[in-house]
């Protein structure tokens, strides 16, 4: 059973950074792509960013470029968005996806299983 498990989520001030990890088991995770999408109820789900299975090619939304930064350990089976300069429009549910495949998409459709969400809120 696939199973992906976020933490890392919490309340922060403006300008300061968060950590998410995700902890993949169920499938071999080295084998695919994997993402980070953010959703507020209500909306849609906005892709964040994605990483190919080695880790050496990454890619990212406009809104969170330079800010944040995808990264994976595949001896770990555990998937990171480093977050840095939060701001209140960061503020969303965050979710880990994994992709249906190796090869990285930034189209939702095509990530076929998903985390619980971690909470993240930025407010001073």
């Amino acid at each position: 059973e696939v199973q992906l498990v976020e933490s890392g989520g919490g309340l922060v001030q403006p300008g300061v950074s968060l950590r998410l990890s995700c902890a993949a088991s169920g499938f071999t995770f080295a084998s695919y792509s994997m993402n980070w999408v953010r959703q507020t109820l209500g909306k849609g789900p906005e892709w964040i960013s994605s990483i190919d299975t080695g880790g050496s090619s990454t890619t990212y939304a406009d809104s969170v470029k330079g800010r944040f930064t995808i990264s994976r350990d595949n001896a770990k089976n555990t998937l990171y968005l480093q977050m840095n300069s939060l701001k209140p429009e960061d503020t969303d549910v965050h979710y880990c996806a994994k992709s249906k495949g190796p090869k990285i998409t930034t189209n939702t459709d095509e990530f076929d299983y998903w985390g619980q969400g971690t909470q993240v809120t930025v407010s001073s």
